[in-house]
């Protein structure tokens, strides 16, 4: 079994900064790509960022210049650095991996995610 646990979300003012993370632990062959999405009360789910397992990124014109994602392929893990965070950042980020178990099964996984709520 694979679980994806998302951490570092918070309060915080606008302007200022957040470092999310997602880990990855179980029955790990090998990640592929990873990705970061979020999902504000009301509104369809956006993806935010994403990483190839080569280190590759994608980010959504929103987050563009402000929004950092990186992955540290030893640890299982992706990070997304968060700056000048505005009020409309405002959301329930998750994580999401294709995960191999072995050279050809995969699943997509997601974490349970973490709340981000940037005031004015």
């Amino acid at each position: 079994q694979v679980q994806l646990v998302e951490s570092g979300g918070g309060l915080v003012q606008a302007g200022g900064s957040l470092r999310l993370s997602c880990a990855a632990s179980g029955n790990i062959f090998r990640i592929n790509a990873m990705d970061w999405y979020r999902q504000a009360p009301g509104k369809q789910r956006e993806l935010v960022a994403s990483i190839t397992s080569t280190g590759r990124t994608n980010y959504a014109d929103s987050v563009k210049g402000r929004f950092t994602i990186s992955r540290d392929n030893a640890k299982n893990t992706v990070y997304l650095q968060m700056n000048s965070l505005k009020p409309e950042d405002t959301a329930v980020y998750s994580c999401s991996g294709r995960i191999y178990k072995n050279y050809y099964d995969y699943s997509d996984y997601w974490g349970q995610g973490t709340q981000v709520t940037v005031s004015s």
